[in-house]
C-alpha cells in the first residue's frame, strides 16, 4: 500500500468515525417537540421519536434539561377509564426498532419549569443512552394543543385559538 492511499484511508476512517450513527451507538432521536404552556404551568412534555440503527440494544436512563428542575421518561396509560402517569424507568430500544413518545403515551415529562413554554421557544434536551452515552437534541415549541410536530404556525387565515 502506498503512504498516500495509506494516508486517505486513514482520513477516511476518521471522517466515518464521527458521524452521529458511529458516535451515538445506533441511537438517532428526531422529531423532538414540546407544547407551549400557560404562565403559571409548572409541569410540560417533550415528545420524540427514538431509533436504534446499531446492532445491540441500547436503554435511555436519563433526561436532563436547563429548564426545568427534573425531566424523566413518563408514560401516559389508561386503566380501567382512568388516565395514569408514571415514570418509566430505564427504556430499552432493542435493534431496528423505533420507539414514539407522542402525547397520550410515552413522554419525557418535564418538572419543575423555570417559565413557560412559548411558541417558537427551542429547549434543550440531553437523554443519556448506557451505550450511545449523552445525546443533545432540541425540541422546538409548538402550539399549545398541538398533537404532533409542525403544527406551530396556525393555518393560513386561521386565527390562533390559545
Amino acid at each position: 500500500m502506498t503512504r498516500s492511499f495509506a494516508l486517505i484511508l486513514l482520513l477516511l476512517g476518521g471522517a466515518f468515525a464521527a458521524t452521529p450513527a458511529s458516535a451515538a451507538g445506533g441511537i438517532e432521536v428526531e422529531q423532538v417537540w414540546a407544547r407551549a404552556t400557560s404562565a403559571a404551568a409548572k409541569t410540560a412534555a417533550i415528545y420524540l421519536t427514538i431509533s436504534n440503527a446499531g446492532t445491540t440494544p441500547d436503554r435511555l436512563t436519563a433526561a436532563s434539561t436547563p429548564v426545568a428542575d427534573r425531566a424523566e421518561p413518563h408514560e401516559t396509560t389508561m386503566e380501567n377509564g382512568v388516565m395514569k402517569m408514571a415514570p418509566l424507568g430505564p427504556l430499552t430500544i432493542a435493534p431496528g426498532e423505533t420507539v414514539v413518545f407522542a402525547p397520550e403515551g410515552k413522554h419525557i415529562m418535564l418538572m419543575g419549569l423555570k417559565a413557560p413554554l412559548k411558541l417558537g421557544d427551542k429547549v434543550p434536551l440531553t437523554l443519556t443512552f448506557e451505550h450511545a452515552g449523552a445525546q443533545q437534541v432540541t425540541a422546538v415549541v409548538e402550539k399549545a394543543g398541538a398533537m404532533s410536530a409542525g403544527e406551530g404556525a396556525p393555518m393560513s387565515g386561521m386565527p390562533d385559538m390559545h
